[in-house]
């Protein structure tokens, strides 16, 4: 704690902003204490006694009596690559306390060149981001899509990982198979740059095409590159149901044999069947742990995934964009749906593991579809008196997109263990949006909306599951320490001013699944890099976010 301020903070106390009386969590997960602090330019400028700094040094004073102040909460995994495209003040994530949004997850807009396409592809967001379409197709580099999200305005920081699907694209375009040498040497040209760029390592969603073609040595090769500069594998695992131990295996390998960090996101075993497994792999990562191997892990506080309703369906299914073509012709129809029907051992066959009574269709666009969002599959079925495997078909048809749906396949009493490991973080796997104009674009999982408030109302504050300064840790230093950044994730002088107060009786959620358009509450003054992003509640409208960079960075 430091006890004072400065001379020159003293003889200057233009812009010193005082935040008086709160109880203050730290970040470092030791107990909470009462004390005043201290924010100048942007940087915290003291953490002091009550009272230690007189009144008449500051510019502005905040009263925080009864409130939390902590460090702004950093999301791992985060979705918001789109969404800040269309609104740089990331509403929903502000008003939850996050300051620092961290993209990726297997797709980045950049680097675009090789065999991409289109830099975005089949996206909600299309008519909310054309003026991006032509821009984005000049991102050659990773940095240039970062640079060009700070000119826009930004009110998080934002930081990326290189996405594992984009690198294959890249290189290989959507055909399966083994990458050939020349596709292998093309991939860690790109990591390099991307890593030069700025990037915290690379990410892979293994069970989404392309990223699930790519075999174990594939992977290898790209985190060897990846780890010359420092940076981290994080995955969307191959499996987190059926094969979850033996995928968490395949990470804890790569991690060996590329000597790289690993971090696991959005751990949870799906299926009722597969509930009795994550008792086995905490034992298995802590192990691997005690060896040695740098390996963590997050997770959202729902028993509800989200993700396509196309993830029904076998990877191959989409091998070369031609998902609806193969939907279309009746030879590669039936081999399909015998494979949806009767899965095999080599894919996650969402809809078994869930049962389509577990199977929530949200993400309609089309008006003849209206009816059936936020029904489950098997009454959308019924109504349309069809088995649902072809009403599933039917719809994909019909909508020509992937059709976000919620996939119900978690078990609380496994949340609850997962959140009380010491190298657990949390994470939103959502993006920030304003209901306002996210509503016109269907319902969402409410993650969106509340996943941080949850955990501090729900599983600190009602369940005592685990203890306040234990969540902060996990939203704020745990991820810091993960991503290398050294001057974030703190209340401590001298690091940046990213920090939220917030009252501890009344944080909470409000968005569910079937009404997900609400913002979280409780959250009260969020500020940026020094700058007040919420006020009292509102959001100011201020677009102070920088770049964080990745330990390969050639920028400071």
């Amino acid at each position: 704690m430091s006890n004072s301020l400065s001379n020159q903070q003293q003889s200057d106390p233009k812009g010193l902003t005082l935040i008086r009386g709160a109880q203050v969590v730290d970040g470092t997960g030791s107990p909470w204490f009462y004390s005043d602090v201290a924010i100048q330019g942007n940087h915290i400028a003291a953490i002091t006694s009550s009272g230690h700094i007189p009144p008449e040094q500051a510019s502005e004073i905040i009263d925080a009596a009864g409130m939390v102040v902590c460090p702004g909460f950093i999301d791992i995994l985060s979705h918001s690559i789109l969404p800040l495209m269309v609104d740089g003040r990331c509403l929903s994530k502000i008003m939850q306390g996050v300051t620092t949004e961290i993209m990726g997850e297997s797709w980045t807009p950049a680097p675009f060149g090789g065999l991409i396409s289109d830099p975005f592809g089949h996206s909600p967001y299309s008519h909310h981001i054309e003026e991006w379409q032509q821009r984005a197709q000049t991102w050659h580099r990773l940095r240039d899509w970062l640079d060009a999200m700070i000119e826009h305005g930004v009110t998080p920081n934002i930081g990326t990982f290189l996405g594992g699907g984009t690198l294959r694209e890249y290189a290989k375009g959507l055909t399966m198979g083994k990458a050939s040498p020349d596709e292998r040497a093309t991939m860690e040209h790109i990591a390099r740059e991307a890593m030069e760029d700025g990037a915290f390592g690379v990410s892979y969603a293994l069970i989404y095409p392309p990223d699930a073609y790519v075999e174990t040595d594939e992977l290898i090769a790209v985190c060897k590159v990846v780890a010359e500069y420092g940076g981290i594998y994080i995955t969307h695992l191959r499996s987190e149901a059926d094969r979850l131990v033996e995928s968490v295996e395949e990470a804890l390998q790569i991690g060996t044999q590329a000597h790289i960090p690993v971090e696991i996101y959005h751990l949870k075993a799906a299926g009722k069947r597969n509930w009795c497994k994550v008792p086995e792999v905490i034992k298995l990562i802590d192990k691997a742990r005690a060896e040695g191997l740098d390996i963590t892990a997050d997770m959202y506080p729902y028993i509800a995934a989200g993700t396509g309703l196309t993830s029904v369906l076998p990877p191959w299914a989409e091998a070369d964009g031609k998902l609806f073509s193969n939907l279309l012709d009746p030879q590669m129809r039936a081999k399909i749906r015998a494979e949806v029907l009767n899965p095999s051992d080599g894919w996650e066959p969402l809809a078994d593991l869930c049962g389509i009574d577990g199977v929530m269709v949200i993400g309609m666009k089309q008006p003849e579809n209206q009816a059936y969002v936020g029904k489950r599959l098997d009454q959308i079925a019924a109504v349309r008196g069809q088995e649902w495997v072809d009403t599933v078909f039917d719809l994909l048809l019909s909508e020509r997109q992937r059709i976000n749906t919620i996939y119900f396949a978690m078990q609380e009493d496994n949340l609850k263990l997962q959140l009380q490991q010491p190298w657990m973080k949390i994470s939103t796997d959502a993006g920030g949006v304003d209901p306002d104009w996210a509503a016109a674009l269907g319902p969402f999982h409410p993650r969106a909306y509340g996943t941080y408030p949850r955990v501090l109302g729900k599983y600190v504050r009602e369940e005592q599951v685990i203890p306040l300064e234990d969540a902060i840790r996990k939203m704020s230093s745990a991820v810091a320490n993960r991503l290398g950044l050294r001057n974030r994730g703190l209340l401590r002088p001298g690091y940046y001013a990213d920090m939220v107060i917030f009252d501890p009786q009344t944080i909470g959620d409000r968005a569910t699944f079937e009404e997900p358009h609400q913002l979280a509450v409780g959250v009260r003054d969020v500020w940026v890099n020094g700058v007040r992003a919420l006020a009292n509640g509102k959001h100011t409208g201020a677009t102070p976010g920088m770049i964080v960079n990745g330990p390969g960075a050639n920028y400071s």
